[in-house]
């Protein structure tokens, strides 16, 4: 296997202030949220994806949506793709769904202003009205390196700073 890429934890000031934004709690609460995150790793040496766990519990009943700053950044070599999707048991049993599908954390993403901190907003898509729970330190998503190409007559040579579509603003 190649080892291509590294986790992280985003800087405590990033944390905060994403949690407290996101949350409306104090920034102690968010601190000490900061201090229990485990970064991503896979369950078995025949894993593809590594786990991202859930840094609080969490409820989410049929159609509704939360949005989780995980704490966590992923430097990546050139090349190469960090995909997120929820984790499979979540999604059978319960629908569980990332709003954007498939999450891309390219390379640059490292690089951003906000330090390429991982945001994962996800929805439970029940029509069966099953109601999710997740504890504090549950794998909810998980992570998936994938390598890729590029066309002979690329050119891109921008430079990203941000996330969430900021590489095709006019």
């Amino acid at each position: 296997m190649k080892r291509i890429a590294q986790f992280e934890k985003v800087s405590i000031d990033n944390f905060v202030k994403s949690w407290t934004d996101e949350f409306s709690t104090d920034s102690i609460t968010a601190e000490n949220i900061y201090n229990g995150i485990a970064l991503p790793k896979r369950a078995t040496s025949g894993s593809a994806g590594y786990d991202i766990y859930s840094p609080v519990d969490f409820v989410i009943k049929p159609g509704e949506t939360v949005k989780i700053p995980t704490g966590i950044r992923c430097r990546i070599d050139d090349g190469w793709v960090l995909k997120i999707y929820p984790r499979s048991g979540l999604g059978f049993k319960y629908r569980l769904q990332l709003n954007n599908t498939v999450g891309i954390i390219d390379s640059d993403y490292y690089y951003s202003d906000n330090e390429g901190h991982i945001f994962i907003k996800i929805t439970n898509d029940s029509n069966e009205n099953k109601t999710v729970e997740i504890k504090a330190g549950t794998g909810f998503a998980q992570g998936i390196f994938v390598e890729y190409g590029i066309t002979f007559d690329d050119d891109a040579a921008g430079i990203r700073n941000g996330g969430f579509g900021s590489t095709t603003k006019i």
